[in-house]
C-alpha cells in the first residue's frame, strides 16, 4: 500500500481565512463567536454564531462568476485555491485523470435556496435564476474546483451531515493509497447561517441560546447547552508520498487510517452506548496497523451539546479502554463553532498542525466540570506536547461516524 501525505492546506473560517491566522487563533484559544450579523437576531432565541469575518470573495472570483456562485461554493473554492498554492504545484506533470477532487457539504447552497424561493413566491417562476440549481446542489463545489484546475480524476461530493468532510478526506486517502489516484483536493464547506436555517436547527433543540459568546460553544463543560453554528471551508491536498518526495514538497503530516460506521439508532442522537463511534476509531487504528494505545491525541467531535459530548466520551472509553485516561482530548469547535459539513476537514487540518508543531489546541472556555465528561480535555490552554498519532472524530445526524488517523511525518 502506498503512503499518503498532506502537502497543502487552506481554510476560510470564523477564526481566520488563511492558515496563519487560523492556527494562531487555535493555539491561543481565541474563538470567533459573536452576535449574528447575517440577519437581525432580535426576534430569535439564537443570537450568536461563528461567522466568517475577513473573507473577500473578489480575491478569488471575477464579479460575473461571483454572482452565480453560492457562498458555500465560494468558501470551498477559496480554501482549495489556498491549498493548491500551498502545495506548490498544479500537478501538470501527472495524468489529469490521476488527480481527483472529493469535496462535500452537509447542506449545500442554502442561501441560494432561500433567495430563489423568495423570488418564486414574490415574482413567479420566471424570475427564478437560471443558475439556481447549479448554485444550490452539493456537488458543485467539487465540480468547480476540478474545472478551475483541470483535475479529471475521481470527482464527487459525500453528504453525511457533520461527518461529510471526514468521509471526503478518508475516501481520498484510500483512493490514493490503493492506487486509483496520485493526488486529490479534498474537504468540505458550509454557509448555512441564515434566519431560516437557524430557525430549523433551533426548533430541533440543537443550538445554544447563550447570549455570551464566551460561554456559547463550551464542549464537555457542565453548562453546555447546544452547539454554535459556524461556517467556512477547509481543503487539503493529499498526495502519494513518492511523488511528493520527488518534487521536494513540504509535508505537514501523513494520513494513515480511516474508519467509518453507522449507528443505526436515531436521526439526530448518537448511540448512547457509543458503539458506532467506538468502532470507527478502532477501525481507523486497524486500517493504520497500530494499536489504540499508540494514539496520543483526539480532536473530538465535541459539539457542546448535552448528548454528543457525553456519548462521545463513552465511545472514547469503549474504544481505548484504560488508555482513554491517558489521551489528550480537545474540541476546536470551542473556537470555530460547528462548521457542519466542513467540520471534519478543518479539524483534520488542526490535527496536522498539532502534529507538525508539537502543540495541542485547547478546549477553550471550559469552566464547569461534568461528571459524565471526565477525560483530559486540555482545558488549561494549548499544550506543548510531542505527539505521533492524532485522531479526528466526526459524528453526523443520521448516525454517520468517521474517524481519521494522522501521523507525524517522518522519512
Amino acid at each position: 500500500m502506498r503512503r499518503v501525505v498532506i502537502t497543502g492546506m487552506g481554510v476560510v473560517s470564523p477564526v481566520g481565512s488563511n492558515m496563519e491566522t487560523f492556527w494562531d487563533s487555535l493555539r491561543n484559544g481565541r474563538h470567533g463567536i459573536a452576535r449574528i450579523q447575517a440577519f437581525d437576531p432580535s426576534n430569535s432565541e439564537v443570537t450568536v454564531a461563528a461567522e466568517v469575518k475577513d473573507f473577500d470573495p473578489l480575491d478569488y472570483f471575477e464579479k460575473k462568476e461571483l454572482r452565480r456562485t453560492d457562498r458555500y461554493n465560494q468558501y470551498a473554492i477559496a480554501a482549495a485555491v489556498q491549498a493548491v498554492e500551498d502545495c506548490g504545484t498544479r500537478f501538470q506533470d501527472l495524468d489529469p485523470y490521476r488527480v481527483g477532487v472529493i469535496a462535500g457539504s452537509g447542506i449545500g447552497g442554502f442561501q441560494s435556496i432561500e433567495k430563489e424561493y423568495a423570488n418564486f413566491l414574490e415574482k413567479g417562476g420566471s424570475r427564478v435564476s437560471v443558475f439556481f440549481i447549479p448554485m444550490m446542489i452539493v456537488n458543485m463545489a467539487a465540480g468547480s474546483i476540478s474545472m478551475r484546475y483541470g483535475f479529471k480524476g475521481i470527482n464527487y461530493a459525500p453528504v453525511s451531515a457533520c461527518a461529510t468532510s471526514s468521509h471526503a478526506v478518508g475516501e481520498a486517502f484510500h483512493a490514493i493509497r490503493d492506487g486509483y489516484l496520485d493526488a486529490c483536493v479534498t474537504g468540505g464547506s458550509e454557509a448555512a447561517i441564515t434566519e431560516f436555517s437557524i430557525a430549523g436547527f433551533n426548533n430541533m433543540k440543537a443550538l445554544t441560546h447563550a447570549a455570551d459568546p464566551d460561554r456559547a460553544s463550551i464542549p464537555f463543560d457542565g453548562e453546555r447547552s447546544g452547539f454554535v453554528m459556524g461556517e467556512g471551508g477547509a481543503m487539503l491536498v493529499l498526495e502519494e508520498y513518492e511523488h511528493a518526495k520527488a518534487r521536494g514538497a513540504k509535508i505537514y503530516a501523513e494520513i494513515v487510517g480511516y474508519g467509518a460506521t453507522g449507528d443505526a439508532y436515531h436521526i439526530t442522537s448518537p448511540d448512547p452506548e457509543g458503539e458506532g463511534a467506538a468502532h470507527a476509531m478502532q477501525f481507523a487504528c486497524k486500517d493504520a496497523g497500530i494499536t489504540p494505545e499508540q494514539v496520543d491525541y483526539i480532536n473530538a467531535h465535541g459539539t457542546s451539546t448535552g448528548l454528543n459530548d457525553k456519548y462521545e466520551t463513552i465511545a472514547i472509553k469503549k474504544a481505548f479502554g484504560g488508555h482513554a485516561g491517558k489521551l489528550a482530548v480537545s474540541s476546536t469547535k470551542s473556537m470555530t463553532g460547528h462548521l457542519l459539513g466542513a467540520a471534519g476537514a478543518i479539524e483534520a487540518i488542526a490535527c496536522a498542525k498539532a502534529l507538525e508543531n508539537g502543540l495541542i489546541p485547547p478546549t477553550a472556555g471550559y469552566r464547569v466540570p461534568d461528571e459524565n465528561c471526565d477525560l483530559d480535555y486540555v482545558t488549561e490552554g494549548a499544550r506543548k506536547q510531542e505527539i505521533t498519532y492524532a485522531l479526528s472524530n466526526s459524528l453526523g445526524f443520521g448516525g454517520h461516524n468517521a474517524s481519521l488517523l494522522l501521523k507525524k511525518f517522518s522519512e
